[in-house]
């Protein structure tokens, strides 16, 4: 039996890296789609030492013929594409007035219609099979928008409404094919270092922090489980329900502490390289992480519990019915 295929769009960095990994050894064969060469070749070889085939795709997600073409040549040298992870991103992080028009669009295009290039290439294909997943890897940010991250935020929400239609409409066809959502907390990836930024201090991601394996390990569940979305780390949690219920108090403490939480106390140079436009230093390898591993965790138990369910559910039933034989046991006395 041949391996699974999937295709990782931003797979040589953060999410995407560790998300390449984490197929790697579960067996399946990957497609990685990125722009920066050196980080390709970097990811090709390490998938290949942890015993996977994958093949390098140079794409722009913003581009949707370049990833038209990425679709047909996974299919073409790896077999009929099984998953396709919508996980590729960029952004600003600037006050809304402080950010340009082409800037807002650039992010906006990679963001989020690179996920709508990409699931129009691997519907292309899943449909005529009637089957397949698409996993769009989301964040709590698709629920509850902070501020200094308009560009990101917008188009995280515009994934989930796109999504969802996206949904309702396979499910009026009563298509085999299955779309999932991700919802991501606070991840330790590289996008702080090099994304688009008119801070006066060094991005962080808001505490607390998960490694993106944390994440990856969400995804690759994701994508062999059919749930309609998945939401990880507590924070996260918190997050989106809490906006459900008090959005107008979340507004009122992201204005007094969403500034502070971004940032890292460190000044930096708001002219540094980034990866708005192209790849930052294409010639370097980045990895999965950032530069917060020391107060990252690589752990989540709300993630555990939501995999676990009927583990929890049946030590929750167990113990009811020892509180209820107790009771039964002293009234009887």
């Amino acid at each position: 039996m041949s391996e699974p295929v999937v295709v990782i769009t931003g797979a040589t960095a953060g999410v995407g890296r560790a998300t390449a990994q984490a197929f790697a050894r579960a067996g399946w064969s990957i497609g990685l789609v990125a722009r920066g060469e050196a980080g390709l070749e970097a990811t090709r070889e390490e998938l290949e030492r942890l015993g996977a085939t994958a093949l390098t795709l140079p794409t722009d997600v913003a581009d949707p013929d370049a990833v038209e073409q990425a679709a047909a040549q996974v299919e073409a040298q790896l077999g009929p594409i099984d998953v396709w992870v919508n996980n590729a991103m960029t952004t600003i992080f600037a006050p809304f007035h402080r950010i340009r028009a082409g800037e807002f669009e650039r992010a906006t295009a990679v963001t989020y219609l690179g996920t709508v290039h990409g699931t129009m290439a691997a519907l292309r294909r899943m449909r005529p099979r009637d089957r397949g997943t698409i996993v769009q890897v989301g964040s709590a940010l698709a629920y509850r928008a902070i501020p200094l991250q308009s560009a990101y935020c917008g188009a995280k929400h515009a994934i989930r409404g796109f999504t969802d239609s996206l949904r309702c409409e396979l499910m009026h066809d009563d298509s085999g094919v299955h779309v999932t959502m991700v919802q991501l907390p606070a991840l330790n990836t590289p996008q702080f270092g090099w994304c688009r930024s008119r801070l006066p201090e060094h991005p962080q991601p808001v505490p607390p922090i998960f490694q993106p394996e944390v994440a990856a390990r969400a995804i690759l569940w994701a994508a062999t489980h059919r749930r309609r979305e998945v939401h990880v780390g507590w924070p996260a949690v918190r997050a989106i329900w809490g906006n459900k219920f008090a959005p107008w108090l979340a507004d009122r403490v992201l204005a007094r502490q969403g500034y502070g939480a971004q940032q890292t106390g460190t000044k930096v140079a708001q002219d540094r390289p980034d990866n708005l436009e192209r790849p930052v230093d294409a010639d370097l390898d980045r990895g999965p992480h950032g530069i917060f591993d020391a107060r990252a965790t690589g752990r989540s138990l709300q993630w555990w519990v939501t995999t676990h369910r009927a583990t929890v559910a049946g030590a929750a039933l167990g113990l009811l019915l020892v509180a209820v034989a107790l009771v039964v046991g002293l009234t009887t006395r």
